[in-house]
């Protein structure tokens, strides 16, 4: 809708988590880094926490292509609300494995044979578990006897827990210090800083086709205000301003545009930790964006 008049190419904050927008931030940097020399290295356990919104998925995407370009087989588990045994099924049937009809204790045989093999031809095996906050005790204890699948040098399978800051609280417990032992590498993100949320939208909007600045300096500033340095939200507003700068016509968005937006939203700027309350209507614009952008159309 709004591309065109801005000469855009694509749509530069859409909520799904695309690679190719991935902005280098230091800790982002860190993380990424942590994941592919744990995963390359066979380091066993790392751990990624971070606050809703923060690019955790969008994390995983891009070590996924990662992960796809450099041959190594991957299992994803995203829905964390399984039993262990159903845990393991799904884990083995993403990797291709059959499960149907077979005891916990043949599966573990058969992932045991399919990782030495995978040994054998110098290649590796990784395990990426998102939202591991939700993770039942004796998930997290399966997980952790997983990697006693080794060899005298290496760990067969390399594990990665990706979830919310509630998940670094539940490694403190004392059901999971052995788990914790294990942990080679644990990173943490973190919202923006203002000069990185400018950063973030201006890169965005470079690889989406932007040739000169739409939004202004006060209007990025209000945007960090609002946002709170939360990647999610600032994709929302974004989205919403642009469509309501397009709605007025406007070459430059403005603070006010940006004001506007954020009342729609309930954000007040002065009280955002996480991007938890406004998840329901990060989806679609809102109703006055989108009202405004079809009386233009007309």
């Amino acid at each position: 809708m709004y591309a065109s008049f801005y000469g855009l190419r694509r749509n530069p904050f859409e909520i799904s988590p695309d690679p190719n927008f991935f902005c280098p931030t230091p800790r982002h940097n860190e993380a990424l880094a942590s994941l592919v020399y744990g995963i390359k290295q066979r380091k066993g356990f790392i751990v990624i926490t971070g606050e809703v919104g923060t690019g955790k998925t969008l994390l995983a995407q891009c070590l996924f292509t990662f992960l796809k370009r450099s041959n190594i087989e991957f299992a994803y588990v995203f829905n964390t609300r399984l039993s262990s045994t159903d845990f393991l099924q799904y884990v083995l049937a993403d990797l291709g494995l059959p499960v149907k009809g077979k005891s916990k204790a043949e599966m573990l045989i058969d992932f045991n044979n399919y990782l030495i093999e995978r040994h054998q031809q110098r290649s590796t095996v990784a395990l990426i578990v998102d939202e591991a906050q939700l993770l039942d005790w004796d998930v997290l204890e399966e997980i952790r006897l997983l990697t006693n699948l080794e060899t005298p040098e290496h760990k067969l399978l390399q594990i990665v827990l990706m979830g919310q800051p509630e998940f670094d609280t539940r490694l403190e417990s004392p059901n999971l210090r052995q788990l914790k032992q294990r942990i080679a590498f644990r990173c943490r993100l973190e919202p923006l800083s203002e000069a990185h949320t400018r950063e973030y939208i201006r890169r965005r909007m470079r690889l989406a086709g932007a040739t000169e600045p739409i939004l202004g300096d006060e209007a990025l500033s209000a945007v960090h205000r609002y946002s709170g340095g939360i990647p999610r939200l600032i994709n929302t507003i974004c989205e919403n301003v642009l469509i309501s700068g397009y709605a007025r016509k406007t070459a430059t968005i403005t603070p006010d545009v940006v004001d506007e937006v954020a009342a729609d939203f309930l954000l007040d700027g002065g009280d955002i930790t996480s991007a938890e309350a406004v998840r329901p209507k990060q989806a679609v614009p809102t109703g006055r964006a989108m009202r405004k952008a079809n009386e233009s159309i007309i």
